[in-house]
């Protein structure tokens, strides 16, 4: 059987973000069903705000080049998305952008969302759990850049007292979610694995 390969981001590199923590978690939960699991950082990723001159006159920076190559080594890909005003964050929707104007020749538009699953998550402190946000993002992929994003979402309302001093999430039901969600990011991406 190929080894399922698993990347894992958060939307956020605010110290202390409980989407990290969500990513953490979601990594850990992966490797423990035997998946090989990469958690980056988007802040070992900087790129500038997306602007059509600046591509015109430098190209993608490199740092979208590595993202893409990163994506494209893994079948299966969490998302950890906070919640900005009911949308996603600015610093994930600039990295969608970036990595999604890179198409090598044969490749199809935003080749590095194709051929692999989505799986999103989100924390916050409303009651909500970010699912607004999620919504949001989970339309950017599927329309904007032709991913296969699953139905399950992890969401953690109460962001602030969810998790223990472990990491770990306090609220049984939140936690069933998230073991769901990534259960079968790992079966969908088994299956085009």
């Amino acid at each position: 059987m190929t080894d399922i390969r698993i990347l894992v981001l958060s939307g956020s590199i605010r110290a202390g973000s409980y989407n990290t923590k969500l990513a953490a978690l979601a990594a850990k939960t992966a490797a423990m069903a035997d998946a090989k699991v990469t958690q980056i950082s988007l802040a070992d990723y900087p790129l500038p705000i997306y602007d059509g001159d600046l591509e015109a006159d430098t190209g993608v920076p490199e740092n979208a080049r590595k993202l893409k190559a990163v994506f494209q080594q893994h079948n299966g890909v969490f998302i950890a998305s906070p919640e900005y005003n009911t949308a996603v964050t600015p610093l994930l929707k600039n990295t969608l952008d970036w990595v999604s104007r890179l198409s090598d020749k044969g490749e199809p538009p935003a080749a590095a969302f194709r051929n692999r699953v989505f799986a999103l998550g989100a924390a916050s402190i409303g009651a909500l759990g970010g699912i607004r946000g999620l919504i949001g993002l989970r339309t950017i992929l599927e329309i904007g850049l032709g991913a296969l994003v699953i139905p399950n979402m992890a969401t953690v309302p109460n962001a602030a007292s969810a998790f223990d001093s472990h990491g770990h999430l306090a609220n049984e039901r939140t936690a069933g979610l998230l073991q769901e969600t990534v259960a079968r990011l790992i079966e969908e991406a088994k299956l085009r694995g």
